[in-house]
């Protein structure tokens, strides 16, 4: 593939990555993982390898762009922060052992129920009885530790943020407004994020048929080359996320979700649509 090519593709992926992020919470991984993938094994890179390599590296480029956002929904008053320390003391360790044991085991199966997962918790967000606007979110730190490891070894398995998790549980189960959900969402994957990293980068040490410039299974070519777009296209997500309505941004947030599902399932591909 050509080099220019090449670099183009990863920045035109991180305007979607950082702007997502932003606006909804998420990692971006959804959206990353896939272009990374074919972009590696287009350069001739074993394909488990190359599916190493972008769950660390996506998780590498997460870690800044949702720093970005945090500081962006923070000022908004849209981070809560005990809750937000209790689901990252606990994510941050189950993201290492999710990357720990996605360094060990083949993905395919794991997307597979992920993407059967999202489905629900969209089908989940859709139909639910939400809280009253106004309301307080719920308290209890082992609920938040609870909360915290399941989206931290989602986050290492297969390297998203794990926001696609932590929004409807928040907005649905602790009482969080979506605004709310989706900026606390945004900090939690600052430490799920930086489990997952490290988990990656010490398991890929000394592997062989690593792309070049690459450090365990994070790269660094794409890791510089997504984050120089994704931190600040994290904020213009952010500014359009406090301008859309709860309601509007509920909905928009349940679509993403099902087309995540879908394309986590590879539906997509198996209907012949290029999504």
């Amino acid at each position: 593939m050509d080099f220019l090519l090449y670099i183009v593709a990863l920045l035109f992926t991180g305007v979607l990555v950082g702007f997502t992020s932003g606006l909804l919470g998420v990692g971006g991984g959804f959206i990353m993982v896939p272009v990374q993938f074919f972009l590696l094994t287009s350069l001739g890179i074993d394909p488990t390898t190359a599916i190493r390599v972008a769950f660390g590296t996506s998780l590498a480029v997460i870690l800044p762009t949702a720093i970005s956002g945090t500081i962006g929904h923070k000022r908004r008053g849209a981070v809560l922060t005990e809750p937000t320390v209790f689901m990252g003391i606990s994510g941050i360790i189950a993201a290492f052992i999710g990357g720990t044991l996605a360094s060990n085991i083949p993905g395919e199966y794991l997307k597979i129920i992920f993407g059967v997962l999202v489905l629900v918790a969209a089908t989940w967000m859709l139909v639910a009885k939400y809280p009253e606007h106004g309301s307080e979110p719920k308290k209890g730190i082992l609920k938040y530790l609870i909360i915290g490891f399941i989206a931290g070894i989602l986050s290492g398995l297969l390297g998203i943020g794990g926001g696609v998790i932590l929004v409807p549980i928040l907005s649905i189960l602790m009482g969080f407004s979506m605004h709310r959900a989706v900026g606390t969402s945004t900090a939690v994957l600052i430490f799920t994020s930086l489990g997952g990293i490290i988990a990656y980068t010490l398991n890929g040490v000394n592997i062989s048929g690593l792309p070049p410039y690459s450090i365990g299974y994070v790269n660094l070519i794409q890791l510089i080359t997504l984050s120089i777009i994704t931190v600040p296209m994290a904020q213009l997500g952010v500014n359009a996320s406090h301008k859309i309505p709860e309601r509007e941004l509920r909905y928009l947030y349940i679509a993403v979700m099902f087309y995540i599902g879908l394309k986590m399932m590879g539906i997509f591909s198996w209907v012949g649509i290029p999504l």
